[in-house]
């Protein structure tokens, strides 16, 4: 059998490992892997090639940054000719950016089975661009791997079949497994940056509901300063967060007053996300990661598509429309709510997600 896998961006490249090396020791399946350079600086795709021991892609589409439809159209090109020259028996995709809805998109209509990991995710806010890929990539594909009966029951509701969804877990977890012994060799993050455990909230920040909005945007950095007053608070800078910072012309007084970073690898995010008091984040993947290092997290979102973690107490949802100080108490009560709480290991798979997926397609090629 073989699969032509399409990744884009960090989140994808993180479940590729683990995939990946599975499917790898399977004598019956080739991989074949495309990269659409959606991330594609040192910092945001090859440091996490390397990390993980992901295999070289066989071709690198190099489409980079864009507006939403150039960029999808000039991935849909790419998939298209490279699903074309390879002839796969199948089509997997990760998660829920332009990379995802491509790669969907195009194996669909070359009439190319589909797997989707990480389907049935729903926020319920078509405004935000992940909603769409995720809907549009689940009603493309003919293999759909959910991580939770949440996930489960928004594809059933959908009216997806029960026959074409496997309930298989959370390969981010499976992730985390594997990789914390090499996350604690790179504590010399901390050193590096002169932290102590538990001395610093971390937070992240990147979606375009966030930075394309001046007052969203403004809000969460006054409330990330206010936390700074008590905790330090550690950025890794997004470059799109960047550009919005200094359309703001609030930069300068963000660097100065808060521990501003480069982005980082996975296992310095494992070790600073493990590390820290508390974490703030708009990211889906920052979410799960904090859960699973077991450091309560803030969410700064309207909504979330992971509502386990939040029906559970170990995140707390917080929209930027509260305002600066709320946000900021939140933030600094998390600690506290979550200092109590049991982390449930079964609750997205408990370790084993990678190994349903790579069960499912083989029985899949068997049919």
């Amino acid at each position: 059998m073989k699969i032509l896998t399409v990744v884009g961006a960090r989140p994808q490249f993180i479940k590729a490992a683990v995939v990946s090396r599975l499917l790898a020791a399977q004598s019956q399946c080739t991989e074949v892997l495309i990269h659409t350079g959606q991330h594609y600086d040192e910092r945001m795709s090859d440091v996490f090639f390397r990390e993980l021991s992901i295999p070289v892609p066989t071709a690198n589409l190099a489409i980079g940054s864009g507006s939403h439809g150039a960029q999808t159209a000039q991935m849909l090109i790419g998939i298209e000719q490279e699903l074309q020259k390879h002839r796969p028996d199948l089509c997997l995709i990760y998660g829920d950016t332009n990379s995802t809805l491509a790669g969907a998109l195009a194996a669909a209509k070359l009439h190319i089975p589909v797997a989707h990991v990480e389907a049935g995710l729903r926020s319920f806010n078509k405004r935000m661009p992940e909603e769409i890929n995720r809907i549009t990539a689940d009603h493309c594909s003919t293999l759909l791997f959910s991580a939770s009966p949440v996930s489960t029951a928004n594809l059933l509701r959908e009216g997806i079949a029960q026959a074409q969804i496997v309930e298989a877990g959370d390969v981010m977890y499976d992730a985390t497994l594997f990789y914390l012994d090499g996350a604690v060799n790179h504590q010399d993050v901390l050193c590096r940056l002169g932290l102590e455990e538990k001395s610093y909230a971390l937070a992240t920040l990147h979606r375009a509901e966030n930075t394309d909005d001046p007052r969203r945007l403004c809000a969460i950095f006054d409330a990330l300063l206010r936390v700074a007053e008590h905790y330090a608070v550690v950025l890794p800078l997004h470059p799109r967060t960047v550009a919005a910072l200094q359309r703001q012309a609030i930069a300068a007084e963000v660097r100065t007053r808060l521990r501003i970073i480069e982005p980082v690898g996975y296992l310095e995010m494992l070790a600073l996300e493990r590390s820290a008091a508390v974490v703030a984040t708009d990211s889906g993947g920052v979410q799960k990661e904090a859960y699973y290092a077991g450091t309560p997290c803030v969410t700064l979102r309207d909504e979330t598509e992971w509502v386990e973690l939040v029906e559970l107490g170990f995140n707390s949802l917080c929209s930027p429309t509260v305002g600066a100080q709320r946000m900021a108490e939140v933030i600094l009560e998390a600690k506290e709510q979550c200092t109590a709480l049991a982390k449930d290991v079964s609750l997205y798979g408990g370790g084993r997600a990678g190994e349903r997926i790579v069960e499912a397609l083989a029985g899949f090629a068997g049919r």
